[in-house]
This record gives structure tokens, C-alpha cells and sequence, in this order.
């Protein structure tokens, strides 16, 4: 994106981990019923907590707390990818699902460290 950032709506990231949500909704609208409380709601969790935490931190009044926010993005990125493999390894996701909701996590991955980069203090 070339232009001002006004807003976390702005950011790339958000608006890639945004685009991930929705891919997981779709993905596990197919799953079993028994697995709602289970695997179900733990990926669904995990991905909505990307987005949020870059939204939540954005909003801070210091880049300190911006930082660790992304952190925390981080971190349920790879809760979200050890769910997927999950549901890949136990048959609820398909090889060619998981592949390449896990190349969209890598991307979305390096944009946060290099967000958090280019907020660390000089």
C-alpha cells in the first residue's frame, strides 16, 4: 500500500488476516457438529485474535504497547497454524486446505515482524 495509514483498516496485515478469517469460517462451516466446542471454535478463536490484537494494539498511545499487541498476533498465528495441522492431521482439513491457508499465515507472519521491526525504537 502506498499512501498514509489513517487506520489498522489500512493496514495490509490486518486486511490479509481479515481475508484468513473468513477462509476459516468457510473451511469449517463443513466440520462435524462435535467438534463446535472443540477444534471448531479453538481455530476460529485463534484466527479472529490476529486481526483483533493489530486493531487493539494500533489503537494504544505508545509503540511499546503496539509491539507487544503484534506479539500477541504472532502468537495466535502459530496457535492457528498448530490447529490447522491439526485438523489436517485428523482428516477435518484436506492436505491442499491446510497448504495453502498456511502459505497465507506465512505471509501474514513476515508482514507482523516487520511491523514490530519498524516500531522498535533507533
Amino acid at each position: 500500500m502506498t499512501g498514509k495509514i489513517n487506520s489498522y483498516k489500512d493496514l495490509i496485515v490486518w486486511q490479509q488476516a481479515m481475508d484468513l478469517i473468513v477462509t476459516t469460517y468457510s473451511l469449517t462451516k463443513a466440520w462435524p457438529k462435535e467438534e463446535l466446542y472443540g477444534l471448531t471454535s479453538q481455530i476460529r478463536r485463534s484466527a479472529t485474535s490476529i486481526p483483533a490484537n493489530i486493531a487493539e494494539g494500533y489503537g494504544r498511545d505508545n509503540r511499546g504497547s503496539y509491539q507487544q499487541f503484534l506479539r500477541i498476533a504472532q502468537g495466535s498465528l502459530k496457535e492457528f497454524e498448530t490447529h490447522l495441522q491439526i485438523a489436517e492431521r485428523i482428516g477435518l482439513a484436506t492436505h491442499d486446505q491446510a497448504y495453502h491457508m498456511l502459505l497465507a499465515t506465512a505471509g501474514i507472519g513476515k508482514m507482523l515482524r516487520q511491523l514490530i521491526i519498524k516500531l522498535a525504537p533507533k
